[in-house]
């Protein structure tokens, strides 16, 4: 059966509508037989992944950045008991800003490379994370983190890296904090919070490693909970947390990292959140998350 493609054009402000025609054209070359749905508003991704389940698609490819893969995941997810196999493989033409995900498991940029990728076949089972009533495959996060994603929604001048970078700065300008506590498998904290990240993959903003040794492959999702009391103390974390390995904010004081399979947090007062760079439509208090090991299947290199 062919496979259905599902584009979001308004990815990276547009630039994946520019570049469709060339990535549209590497798929034509390989040989790649598909139907095409596009995203006319958001969440629209929501409901054409779940009507694309329902017409018997066994492949779903995303063409768009990270919240238009975490759209299909949710509508994909409709019809998934959580007892069977997710009901379909999911693969990805990564049009976005970050493309997080997509170079979080090492898929190629070049859209011959993608093309042929998705002409192979070869499918790997990634974990799918669970944050309240919405899935997610790289990452979700309370606290600093989503505060800073109301910030760069209001950036309209900027974009990519130089936008991620200043709603950072004004993030931290406002220091935000909250007093928390969080419970998972086999421990708990008490205390002052100004974030957590809750990360499948390691890599979220293009540029921040929230979770420098997430897996997305080994049935567990890694947190980081952090508070540090002062703007100075923020901002000196801000360039730890662009290493990917040594020298990251997690070797920190106040900064901890650790794997479980299911975390809960409550706070004293609401935080703004998201999965996969897509805010929550309300500022939440009680956030409950859980993995699910190997559950969808990923179209890799």
């Amino acid at each position: 059966m062919k496979i259905k493609i599902l584009h979001n054009p308004y990815s990276n402000r547009w630039n994946s509508q520019k570049r469709w025609a060339d990535a549209e054209n590497a798929l034509r070359l390989a040989g790649i037989d598909f139907d095409l749905s596009v995203s006319e508003h958001t969440d629209h991704l929501i409901s054409l992944a779940a009507e694309a389940v329902k017409q018997g698609y066994q492949t779903l490819i995303v063409a768009g950045g990270d919240g238009s893969i975490g759209e299909v995941i949710n509508g994909a997810a409709q019809s998934w008991d959580k007892k069977s196999a997710f009901p379909v493989t999911i693969g990805i033409i990564p049009l976005g800003t970050a493309n997080d995900l997509s170079d979080n498991i090492a898929n190629p940029r070049d859209f011959s490379a993608v093309a042929q990728m998705i002409a192979n076949g070869k499918t790997r089972a990634i974990d799918l994370g669970k944050c309240n009533e919405r899935y997610f495959l790289n990452n979700s996060a309370a606290g600093l983190e989503p505060y800073v994603t109301t910030k760069q929604e209001k950036i309209k001048n900027l974009s990519g890296v130089p936008r991620y970078l200043l709603a950072a700065v004004q993030g931290i300008m406002d220091r935000p904090n909250w007093d928390a506590y969080l419970e998972w498998d086999d421990g708990s904290y008490s205390g002052p919070l100004s974030l957590v990240s809750v990360g499948n993959g390691h890599r979220t903003g293009g540029i921040f490693y929230m979770t420098p040794h997430a897996n997305p492959f080994d049935g567990k999702l890694t947190f980081v909970h952090a508070y540090r009391s002062t703007r100075l103390g923020m901002f000196q974390v801000l360039p730890k947390a662009m290493k990917p390995d040594k020298g990251n904010m997690v070797e920190m004081e106040g900064i901890h990292e650790l794997h479980c399979t299911r975390l809960k947090i409550h706070l004293d007062k609401p935080s703004p959140a998201h999965t996969d760079g897509e805010l929550f439509d309300t500022w939440l208090t009680d956030f409950e998350y859980k993995i699910f090991p190997s559950a969808v299947q990923m179209i890799v290199p």
